[in-house]
């Protein structure tokens, strides 16, 4: 019964924000750390249920003091000693060598409520993006965490450990992808009420791969045509906010939407990228994300809305 229940688990191991099922370099030393713990956690409870099955199954009498002093320092004191000595020496050792960091990509991902924002830096290049992480595989990636308002905690589960993001702080963390592939990552800490809809896709790029999408993102918006999305994008304000590069360079309030269209998500994970979604997003942000910043254009009429959602589904 008991490998039964063990096997229906085994789907649950997997997935796209599995930190059991590592597609990084830091994870497969987690997931090692973990089953490391996993064992040593079995052989206790073993022990611990054999002893007691043999306190059952043995006769009443009386031990000699020598037996009582025996089972208590060994149990009580040597065994836990040694147990948590391995544990301490094994998780030390996963402990990665930050004293020089070996990564050429920096990638610097400011914490907000309830997106993040993402800068790529190589060598002099700076480029801006939000609320999708792009990475090279088999590179190691150096990335700066920092947050403006409460504490969030930034996580991808499939390429390495957590690391919180504090105000008045800048944290650091070096992770390795090793698996081209798309996994999710999110926000660990609650920050509030859309804290659950705070999340991030994350492509692992074969390294050519990765260079082609990085030159990519530097050029400016792929359509900067005078359309009539674009002319009510300006109209009403979203300029304020929002940057797009070629178009408008002066909002830094929300995210980027220089290449919003080839994002795989819509509002930090909120919601598939597509032409309802973005619609229902500009009409009221509140009903798809309580606590967003964005404000709602309830008072646009319905043919303005899909003008500045198809403007903006061009931007790829």
């Amino acid at each position: 019964m008991v490998a039964l229940l063990l096997l229906l688990l085994v789907p649950a191991c997997g997935g796209p924000q599995s930190a059991l099922d590592p597609a990084g370099l830091e994870a497969e030393r987690i997931g090692s750390f973990f089953l490391f713990m996993v064992l040593g956690a079995a052989t206790i409870w073993a022990l611990l249920m054999g002893t007691a099955i043999l306190a059952i199954l043995r006769r009443p009498g009386r031990h000699t003091e020598r037996f009582a002093n025996t089972l208590i320092i060994g149990g009580g004191v040597i065994f836990p000693t040694i147990g948590l000595a391995a544990l301490l020496t094994v998780g030390l050792r996963s402990l990665p060598d930050w004293s020089g960091s070996p990564a050429d990509l920096r990638i610097h991902v400011h914490g907000e409520q309830f997106w993040w924002r993402v800068a790529y830096e190589r060598g002099d290049e700076r480029i801006v993006s939000a609320n999708e992480i792009h990475l090279p595989a088999g590179e190691p990636v150096e990335f700066v965490l920092t947050t403006a308002d409460v504490i969030h905690s930034f996580w991808m589960p499939a390429i390495g450990g957590k690391m919180d993001m504090m105000p008045g702080r800048v944290n650091r963390l070096i992770l390795t992808p090793t698996t081209p592939g798309i996994y999710r990552g999110a926000c660990a800490e609650f920050c509030g009420p859309s804290h659950a809809l705070m999340a991030f896709a994350i492509v692992v790029h074969p390294p050519g791969e990765f260079d082609d999408w990085l030159v990519a993102e530097t050029s400016p918006a792929s359509n900067s045509a005078e359309t009539e999305g674009r002319r009510l994008f300006l109209a009403n304000g979203c300029a304020a906010c929002h940057r797009i590069g070629g178009i408008v360079e002066l909002g830094e309030v929300g995210p980027d939407l220089t290449h919003v269209g080839s994002r795989r998500t819509l509002a930090a994970g909120t919601a598939p990228m597509s032409r309802q979604a973005l619609t229902d997003w500009i009409t009221d942000p509140q009903a798809l994300k309580p606590g967003a910043g964005m404000p709602a254009y309830t008072m646009l009429p319905e043919e303005e809305i899909l003008a500045i959602a198809d403007f903006l589904l061009s931007l790829e």
